[in-house]
């Protein structure tokens, strides 16, 4: 987002022309911004065989799947409804990784006949894998390493209370049942969190990793995750992932030379690739001062962005029609009846009714987390791309949120 000229724009399209032609709120994503952080990722990992599986939970629109797709990316996807959306955005069952938490067996199956690497988080979804399955499916495994990382409790997932992978320390447990099954392991796996700006922490979950993949001979690959941190604000630490590849990349040479063959590197990032590319769009709908705040209400809110009321995530707020405003301390509110402050004590340019806000870093987790809360509807997204703009998805209509209601006889 560039100011220029008293406009602020993204790819020299202004957001009073997006409002204007597509009304607000709204989600614009700058596809450019997309490929550069794929490429930034490619170039930091360049020395090994690095694969990339974007986590489409971030942001599952099919316009930014195929973007991805386009440019080499493959797919990490959580639900079985995400792996079918991926395979129609054009990703092969090969290029899908597979990793859902605490599902039915079912799920499992359903991803084993579409033909993803399913990746099993647990002792007992792993013994049914290995009866079902045996040695004629491969299958990854995730581990828990406990490791304690990430921006918060709430978005570190390698923690020893953790719901996600399989602690390391039964490993004697793992290896029970895939010696029992003689069960095709052809990856390990490892996510610890989100927001972890520490090369060091990757480095210790990478010889977690060494260790327990001595005792599994077939790999094909080692998935490291991601956790990747972003700057939401000026002077934010960020993970510097050309640090990043040319450390844990020289580990995993040195790893897989002792090991005896060449292995694949997988990162599954999700918000590095998606967040700093998006914007929500809005409008000030009223500005309301009380004897001790002063709040700036826009037509949005937690139902379509909720990371600050659900994880106290700051994200920066900016008057794009106002930029050369007198600076005043606001609040910034949604419209939705519960508490759903967006921004608060924010220096912002003066607020006047009407004037288009921008909140930004709401490419990952902002759609995919929105609802219809109050029987709001979902913004529309758009995607920047060239120097142009494209609708990617309609903005919700009444219909959309009564779709699937069926009226009893009462």
């Amino acid at each position: 987002m560039e100011l220029t000229h008293g406009t602020y724009h993204v790819q020299g399209i202004s957001f009073a022309e997006l409002a204007q032609h597509y009304g607000t709120p709204l989600y614009v994503y700058d596809g450019e911004k997309i490929v550069q952080q794929l490429n930034n990722l490619k170039n930091a990992f360049s020395e090994n065989d690095i694969k990339i599986k974007y986590a489409a939970k971030a942001l599952t629109n099919l316009s930014i799947l195929r973007l991805l797709k386009k440019h080499g990316s493959g797919v990490d996807v959580v639900s079985i409804n995400e792996a079918h959306i991926a395979l129609r955005a054009g990703f092969t069952p090969e290029e899908i990784m597979y990793t859902p938490n605490c599902v039915d067996f079912s799920e499992i199956e359903e991803g084993v006949a579409l033909g993803v690497m399913v990746n099993l988080d647990n002792l007992s979804v792993l013994e049914k894998f290995g009866k079902k399955y045996g040695a004629a499916k491969a299958c990854c495994i995730r581990l828990n390493p406990h490791i304690m990382a990430g921006g918060n409790y709430k978005i570190s997932t390698g923690h020893g209370n953790s719901k996600f992978g399989i602690s390391v320390y039964q490993l004697p447990q793992i290896m029970q049942l895939v010696e029992q099954y003689q069960m095709n392991v052809e990856g390990l796996h490892i996510h610890t969190g989100s927001e972890i700006t520490e090369t060091d922490v990757f480095l210790k979950m990478a010889e977690i990793l060494f260790g327990v993949a001595r005792d599994f001979p077939h790999l094909r690959f080692i998935d490291f995750g991601s956790g990747y941190k972003v700057a939401y604000k000026e002077g934010d630490l960020v993970t510097n992932v050309f640090d990043l590849g040319l450390k844990l990349g020289r580990a995993f040479k040195e790893f897989y030379h002792q090991y005896g063959k060449k292995l694949q590197l997988w990162i599954e990032p999700g918000k590095y690739l998606v967040s700093e590319a998006g914007y929500l769009l809005t409008r000030a709908n009223v500005v309301k001062t009380t004897p001790s705040v002063t709040f700036v209400g826009v037509d949005s809110g937690l139902n379509h962005l909720i990371r600050p009321m659900m994880y106290d995530a700051y994200h920066e707020i900016v008057n794009v029609t106002n930029p050369t405003g007198s600076q005043k301390v606001y609040t910034v509110v949604g419209m939705i009846c519960e508490t759903d402050t967006l921004g608060a004590d924010r220096k912002l340019n003066e607020v006047r009714e009407g004037d288009l806000v921008v909140i930004k870093n709401a490419g990952a987790y902002g759609f995919s987390m929105a609802s219809h809360y109050n029987s709001r509807p979902r913004p529309a997204e758009v995607l920047l791309l060239n120097g142009s703009h494209q609708l990617i998805r309609q903005r919700d209509t009444l219909d959309d949120i009564l779709r699937g209601q069926v009226e009893a006889d009462v």
